[in-house]
């Protein structure tokens, strides 16, 4: 049975595409015309209640929340074994992208305060190493990169203060999965 991904165009599922892409794991996207309000029919609100996007059904199991999905996807699907330790590390990462960068970068009231604080963290990591966890690329960038990439789009920021940022940013655009999902 494949693994079926719901959303709508232009939706925070594409987050979740990208990810299928990276593990390489067949999925049917199902697209909801949010226009037309799709995502508040019963049939979708038996598989999110809150009337959402994205959601995922993996044969019995049905999740949303893009942060959840990510997380269950790399401990499914990863093509590695994780420690306990590391997998704290990929929830850390994938809530700070939910719950700390995108706020500080897309809410205007946060952003003058939240913006430099943040930018200049992620910044100093990527000066020392391509990727958020090191040389290897994860679900924390996925995460991550995926709010960084929706900056030139929707905000058109001057990042030139975060030369490792920007440098970060062009490097995970370039990937194969990001340019079929978010970059196509």
């Amino acid at each position: 049975m494949t693994l079926k991904l719901y959303g709508g165009a232009r939706s925070r599922a594409s987050i979740i595409q990208w990810y299928l892409e990276e593990l390489a794991i067949p999925y049917e996207f199902v697209k909801l015309d949010m226009q037309a309000g799709e995502h508040r029919q019963p049939a979708y609100l038996a598989i999110n209640p809150i009337g959402k996007v994205p959601a995922i059904v993996d044969g019995d199991f049905v999740l949303w929340e893009s942060g959840a999905i990510l997380l269950y996807l790399a401990e499914k699907y990863g093509k590695t074994e994780h420690s306990p330790e590391q997998n704290a590390l990929f929830s850390q990462w994938v809530l700070f992208g939910n719950a700390t960068l995108g706020p500080g970068i897309f809410i205007e009231a946060n952003r003058e305060r939240e913006m430099p604080r943040l930018m200049t963290a992620l910044n100093e990591i990527f000066a020392k190493q391509p990727f958020l966890l090191g040389d290897e690329f994860t679900v924390a960038d996925v995460a991550v990169g995926s709010i960084l990439a929706y900056i030139p789009v929707m905000l058109k920021l001057d990042l030139s203060e975060y030369p490792a940022v920007v440098n970060y940013m062009k490097q995970i655009s370039e990937r194969p999965a990001f340019r079929k999902t978010i970059g196509g």
